[in-house]
């Protein structure tokens, strides 16, 4: 099946599609669907893995570079932040030059920053390329969409979403198992190292394989007013979530980084009407479906990487298990992340999006829910059936919520809407992170000197149990040296107990918000513009 120019005769009520702008295909490799997705799943992967595998390292390098927490928290949190704040502009970009274009920059970038992360000797330089791989990974997340939507016709899309998913998932969810191995058995710098062999056989099948698409009313110039905004509409949103845990959500700092949001996200809408060639014509979200998406994103994200951020500290601190074993234990996630993810892909084109994003928000709240009965003592086989529950909720929601996005937007629009979708996500794992912290936060701080007390320990004054309150909110037992063990053993029952009320208010919140999105799925229906651009390549 080959592409048309199309020229668009009609109102702007109407729904045609328009065609990509570009010659059939020729034979043989390039423009190949199935290598197209292979070759895009190279580079998300290697975004997708650093948004987890680098944890594992941050003890390794805070001792190796002799670095503050706060100075290693801006590892994670510098690269999350770069990425956020530029994902829509990147997938504007792919939209004016061409996604093959700025996907193989991406992967190029990526690696690179990757390799000069691994020769660094100061926590400053790792921090600095950090946020360099979170500038690339952001012009190559949205590009792997574009070229997915550009290059499979509508009958396969979701099935090749599926599969993105599914890369995305399983690398997400391996990235502390992969991690442990090589922190634990090589050094923290083949963590960062590893990604240079990834990308450059990635930049090679994009050289080989990969197709250029572009849309007919492609974007010709620049919103820099309207990219100057959004970046920092996005970035005080980002920046206030990250710092809330250390100000507090009661800080005045706070509360002026997000302020300063809202004003400059009003700021934004309102130029977006003026300009000629907006960043993102605000007539997208009339569309009711793609507007759903993009809070289907943020929702499943709060409930998803908000709920397994204590997980892992559960795992470790309370059960006591290593990295590698709490990545192991987590298998059963990702497991049906892998196989639900295609399945999930071959329903929604059967049936629609609306039916499987319903029921895997709802398994994802009732999986929610299972994981806040968890105790100290609960077993692997209780875990891993409330973890396997998530992972098969999950699946339906990350490849529909992508077709619903992507399909919703006109072609033109392609590089935006899969930076929507990125974005989305970001947006909401900081939310999660940020706002379920705060639970945990708060039942500590509410039943430590109670447990504390009630457990005949002697009392603490206000900044010890400040100090223990701190620990606790991460698992750890606060055993002072040489106490008795006897001590010690009432110390730690007292602190898992606390930690693990606090763990479960959070799960209730996020089941609760799972819950939620089953109705805003409710909403959604499957992309009208899925037909633009369908059928380039063969199958």
């Amino acid at each position: 099946m080959t592409s048309q120019t199309t020229i668009d005769a009609t109102g702007p009520g109407d729904a045609a599609p328009e065609a990509p702008l570009e010659s059939p295909p020729a034979a043989g490799l390039r423009g190949h669907p199935w290598l197209t997705l292979i070759t895009v799943a190279v580079g998300v992967m290697m975004v997708a893995l650093d948004g987890t595998i680098v944890a594992i390292a941050n003890p390794a390098i805070q001792k190796d570079l002799g670095a503050t927490f706060a100075q290693v928290q801006w590892i994670t949190n510098g690269y999350f932040l770069a990425l956020a704040v530029s994902l829509i502009t990147a997938g504007k970009l792919g939209d004016r030059f061409g996604h093959r274009q700025t996907f193989l920059i991406g992967v190029t970038g990526f690696a690179a920053a990757s390799g000069a992360i691994g020769l660094s000797h100061s926590i400053a330089a790792v921090v600095t390329f950090r946020v360099f791989q979170g500038l690339f990974g952001a012009l190559l997340m949205p590009a792997a969409l574009g070229l997915l939507r550009a290059t499979f016709p509508a009958e396969k899309l979701n099935m090749a979403i599926g599969i993105w998913g599914m890369v995305i998932g399983a690398s997400t969810a391996g990235g502390p198992i992969l991690g442990g191995v090589l922190v634990e058995h090589v050094n923290w710098q083949s963590v960062f190292f590893i990604n240079v062999p990834v990308g450059a056989l990635a930049l090679v099948l994009g050289v080989l394989i990969l197709r250029d698409h572009r849309a007919e009313n492609a974007p010709r110039s620049f919103d820099i007013l309207g990219i100057a905004l959004l970046s920092g509409a996005m970035f005080c949103l980002v920046w206030a979530l990250i710092k809330a845990p250390t100000w507090g959500w009661g800080d005045s700092k706070t509360w002026i980084f997000i302020a300063a949001s809202v004003v400059l996200f009003a700021l934004f809408s309102f130029w977006e009407t003026r300009v000629a060639e907006p960043l993102i014509p605000l007539g997208l979200f009339r569309s009711v479906p793609l507007s759903a998406g993009v809070v289907l994103m943020v929702l499943m994200a709060i409930a998803f990487m908000g709920g397994l951020f204590f997980v892992t500290f559960y795992l470790q601190n309370v059960h006591g298990m290593s990295p590698i074993d709490a990545g192991l234990h987590l298998l059963p996630l990702t497991g049906m992340m892998i196989v639900g993810s295609p399945l999930a892909g071959a329903a929604i084109t059967k049936l629609g999006p609306r039916i499987p994003l319903a029921g895997g928000m709802a398994a994802t709240a009732i999986a929610m829910y299972g994981m806040s009965t968890l105790e100290a003592d609960t077993g692997s086989g209780v875990m891993s059936v409330w973890f396997a529950l998530l992972g098969l909720g999950l699946a339906p929601v990350m490849v529909g919520a992508t077709e619903v996005i992507v399909g919703n937007a006109p072609m033109e629009l392609s590089g935006v809407a899969g930076g929507l979708q990125q974005a989305a996500m970001q947006i909401g794992g900081s939310l999660g992170t940020a706002v379920l912290g705060a639970v945990m936060a708060s039942k500590v701080d509410s039943d430590l000197p109670g447990n504390w007390t009630g457990a005949g320990l002697q009392q603490l004054t206000p900044g010890q149990l400040d100090k223990a309150s701190e620990a606790v909110q991460v698992g750890v037992a606060p055993v002072p040296k040489g106490v008795p063990d006897q001590i010690a053993a009432k110390i730690t029952e007292v602190a898992h107990h606390t930690f693990i009320s606090g763990m479960s208010l959070a799960s209730l919140v996020a089941a609760g918000v799972a819950a939620v999105a089953v109705l805003v799925a409710l909403l959604t229906k499957r992309g009208a513009n899925t037909e633009a651009g369908a059928g380039v390549g063969h199958i």
